[in-house]
């Protein structure tokens, strides 16, 4: 699987702004590309307590639409976030798009302490098949929770992706969170970051980076906007875990209920 991660700088509510670019990057992507990753809430940039109203989109909203359509020209899969509307709760939410439509929704299950007051956290972990690769979605504070990647191995997951919009001073921790739980999961482990200044005097500190099934960093960027591209070869998942498998292995097994759907989905529902 040939992966592009794109790690952009974005204006917090200025979806326009975001999504042009947005619908230029993937317009701009290699032809033999499989799956684009962009940062959290990458169409929408983060809202405050004044722009969520705002800023938040259905799923079939005109900006999920035009990704869509983006991702049909280009016949490439597509990991974008937003802030999601749904009946006026909002969340924050990536979804995984393919030239079909969208195939994986995800809700930021662990949110950080500055937005709890503005989404409501998701209730579930979920993996889904693209391209003959199980692919498992997290955001950002996500990562730092072994828990969360550990559901997703639970579902079958051989690749992880994380939509980042990580801050000084703590870009140095996950980018140990990612290593960790690529190692502990053996499976592939990428992660997007934002760069640049946002509102509130915050600075994204970049560093995207994708890290293979035995813990390995593969590739790492800076602090500015950049494109990382790379070609995955998932049997690699296979040799880590020929000798030892640490989900085989292991003697406590996460709660929750267990769900199969007919599209290839599978559900893990927090307890």
């Amino acid at each position: 699987m040939k992966v592009e991660l794109f790690q952009l700088a974005g204006r917090d509510g200025d979806t326009p702004y975001n999504l042009e670019r947005t619908l230029q990057t993937i317009a701009s992507c290699a032809a033999d590309s499989d799956l684009l990753v962009f940062p959290e809430t990458g169409l929408c940039g983060f809202p405050s307590a004044s722009s969520v109203a705002r800023i938040a989109e259905p799923l079939d909203g005109p900006s999920v639409q035009a990704v869509q359509r983006a991702a049909r020209e280009r016949d490439v899969a597509v990991v974008v976030g937003l802030i999601e509307n749904d009946a006026g709760t909002f969340y924050n939410t990536s979804l995984l798009i393919t030239p079909e439509g969208i195939a994986l929704r995800y809700r930021k299950t662990h949110l950080w302490p500055d937005e709890r007051s503005l989404v409501v956290p998701g209730d579930r972990h979920a993996t889904v098949v693209w391209r003959g690769v199980r692919i498992g979605l997290l955001i950002c504070y996500d990562i730092e929770f072994p828990e969360n990647a550990r559901a997703l191995g639970e579902l079958g997951a051989e690749l992880i992706v994380v939509c980042n919009g990580n801050m000084d001073p703590y870009g140095p921790v996950h980018r140990t969170a990612l290593l960790a739980r690529a190692q502990e999961n053996q499976l592939y482990a990428l992660m997007v970051n934002r760069v640049g200044a946002g509102d509130d005097g915050l600075v994204f500190a970049g560093g995207s980076a994708v890290v293979d099934p035995f813990g390995q960093l593969l590739c790492e960027s800076g602090r500015d906007e950049c494109r990382l591209s790379l070609t995955l070869d998932l049997a690699r998942v296979g040799a880590a875990r020929s000798y030892y498998h640490y989900l085989a292995d292991r003697r406590l097994p996460l709660q929750g209920e267990r769900r199969e759907h007919a599209d290839g989905r599978r559900e893990l529902l927090l307890p």
